[in-house]
């Protein structure tokens, strides 16, 4: 094996590197801190991510991707240098063959773009792969078969919802409401029930610790700082997990009434197929509690979260490019 084949899963939230015959070697944030005065990247991952929030005026942390596309081609571009030479390390002087994976409705110019900014970034091949698809195949699923399954993949900036067979996508959607709404929905709704300001990292602790988007037996609680917005001063207020079941139910309707569009314009034999072999969830936005009792609430098909779901992407992205590498050699 003379080259080096990488599978990235460039998320909104999270960038992931997979490569052939190590797994998923780095998981960092999509997040690039630059000073504004000198033009210039300070920290880029996670060190930029302790940043958000807590910078001086000169120095802002962005996320260079925005629903999944590029909203800032350079810094994108020299953040995936960054990661790949971290990912590889100095010792190969062979430029890689990297599958880059995006949303499954993304035009042909934000495809070109992801295309042209990962051979910048220093590849010699690269292959774009649809998001459901390398989501599938990391979970474990045999996509090549004439059967249907259902993939839901929640990532930070988009939700892809498809149903696969044959290999390849038969109907599709994506919206762009995913794991960062659900965080944004608990900052509204902390403003709106208490006065009280948070920020995007507090909104995120929330959703990990007590989100959930079912209304559990067990309520489980968690104390909240943040400023008063009358005051102006800072409190902290105690929040239960039923409340944080209010705070996302507009964002949960939303992807809940995307699957069911799905649903509705599958094919009746892939449809059957579906009911018995159940919707997988992927990505990061899958690990919300209770979204699989919602889902089956809704659909009254079996749903499940994919073992790995923050990696699924990654790990189907690689194995993608594997494939392409094994057809050609």
């Amino acid at each position: 094996m003379n080259y080096t084949d990488i599978g990235i899963d460039l998320g909104t939230a999270s960038i992931l590197v997979y490569i052939r015959g190590k797994g998923v070697v780095l998981k960092e944030p999509s997040v690039v801190a630059f000073d504004r005065d000198t033009n210039r990247i300070k920290a880029i991952g996670e060190d930029a991510r302790l940043m958000i929030g807590r910078t001086p005026g000169t120095i802002v942390a962005v996320r260079p991707l925005r629903q999944g596309v590029i909203s800032d081609y350079t810094i994108t571009e020299q953040m995936m240098k960054y990661f790949i030479s971290k990912a590889i390390g100095k010792r190969s002087f062979k430029r890689p063959r990297i599958a880059v994976c995006v949303p499954s409705k993304v035009t042909e110019v934000e495809r070109k773009a992801v295309e042209d900014a990962t051979y910048q970034a220093g590849a010699r091949e690269v292959a774009i792969i649809e998001e459901p698809i390398a989501a599938a195949i990391g979970a474990g699923i045999d996509i090549s078969k004439p059967q249907g399954n259902m993939i839901v993949d929640i990532g930070g900036g988009t939700t892809d919802v498809a149903v696969i067979s044959l290999g390849d996508t038969v109907v599709s959607e994506s919206i762009k409401i995913a794991g960062d709404d659900f965080d944004e929905a608990i900052v509204r709704y902390m403003r709106r029930k208490y006065n009280l300001l948070i920020g995007d990292r507090t909104a995120e602790d929330v959703k990990i610790n007590i989100g959930t988007a079912f209304k559990r037996d067990e309520v489980d609680y968690m104390d909240v700082r943040g400023r008063n917005l009358i005051t102006g001063l800072p409190e902290t207020v105690r929040v239960s997990s039923d409340e944080t079941t209010e705070a996302l139910r507009e964002t949960t309707t939303q992807i809940l009434d995307t699957i069911c569009n799905v649903l509705e314009k599958t094919p009746p034999e892939l449809a059957g197929d579906i009911v018995d072999r159940g919707i997988v969830l992927t990505g990061g936005g899958a690990m919300l509690r209770g979204l699989e009792e919602l889902i089956e609430e809704r659909t009254h098909i079996n749903t499940m979260t994919a073992d790995e779901p923050m990696t699924c992407v990654a790990i189907g992205t690689g194995r993608y490019i594997e494939s392409l590498a094994g057809d050609k050699e």
